[in-house]
């Protein structure tokens, strides 16, 4: 393994965890830093400023280590995300000593994730102080009564066919929108086909060890490429080696998405997905800040 220099003594903890698990992502995928360069488009320079915690590695650069040490996105992202918060001081850096090792407070939501609303997901309300006896017979008589109205309710439904046309329905093969919903997903994976249309392939979960790549063509300095994701159902195009201005699109039938590299501190973009049972039919095309056009076969 590379000897690599001390972190900076006063990083805030987010960044520190963060920078510590790209040093792990890299050394276990046993690259040098020219070939995790060469590999996802982003300086030689930059990699060791991104593992030496002088500068905050762009998600961009995050996501493309993930796809080429095998990584799944998201658990990088999910560190990248409070460590991004914290360079750039959008809020207060947590204290030290529960980041030490108290670990988070009970109740504590995890890095990234809202808290859910007290009564809807968090504990349950105070109790109502008890009443007396007399109350609470009353209270038993009451429910005795609901009890008794909605057994007759019940009971003429069932012989009027309300319940023989339920039977009927579901012995017709109608499914409930539970099985609806289609085969389970893999764990960090949050859409399919046509839910994952017009979304972001990494925040869904599709890129990493799930995605692959169907072609891909030179334009000039960069790369384009169609994605394909088997899981999903879905393609997008990306483009590497770029620079702010490059725009990449990919194109299923009649239906076209877009990227575009904004700053300078990206050198890759993707576009939102298109659902699509194969890449068969998907093309990706790059047209560069420099003038230079270029798409897939």
């Amino acid at each position: 393994m590379p000897r690599r220099r001390n972190l900076p003594d006063e990083l805030d903890p987010r960044v520190r965890e963060f920078v510590e698990q790209l040093r792990k992502v890299v050394d276990r995928a046993g690259l040098g830093l020219g070939a995790v360069a060469d590999r996802t488009g982003y300086g030689r320079t930059s990699w060791e400023r991104y593992l030496d915690g002088r500068l905050l590695a762009p998600k961009g650069a995050v996501i493309a280590l993930a796809e080429i040490t095998g990584t799944p996105p998201a658990r990088l992202t999910a560190l990248w995300e409070p460590a991004a918060r914290a360079w750039n001081g959008t809020e207060p850096p947590r204290d030290r000593t529960v980041d030490a090792g108290a670990g988070p407070a009970v109740g504590a939501a995890p890095p990234g994730r809202a808290r859910a609303p007290q009564g809807e997901f968090g504990p349950p309300p105070s109790q109502e102080p008890r009443r007396g006896a007399a109350g609470g017979g009353r209270t038993a008589l009451f429910l005795a009564g609901v009890l008794g109205v909605v057994t007759v309710v019940v009971g003429a439904f069932l012989l009027t066919g309300g319940g023989e046309q339920r039977r009927t329905a579901g012995a017709s093969g109608t499914p409930s929108p539970s099985a609806r919903a289609g085969a389970v997903l893999p764990s960090g994976v949050l859409c399919q086909g046509s839910g994952c249309t017009g979304k972001d392939a990494e925040a869904m979960g599709c890129g990493g060890g799930l995605a692959t790549t169907a072609r891909s063509a030179p334009v000039g300095r960069a790369l384009v490429e169609v994605r394909y994701s088997r899981t999903c159902g879905a393609v997008w195009g990306r483009v590497t080696q770029a620079v702010p201005g490059d725009v990449v699109r990919v194109t299923v039938g009649s239906r076209r998405a877009s990227g575009t590299v904004a700053t300078s501190a990206e050198t890759i973009a993707y576009t939102p997905m298109i659902a699509a049972g194969s890449a068969d039919r998907a093309t990706a095309c790059a047209v560069l800040a420099s003038g230079e056009e270029g798409c897939t076969g």
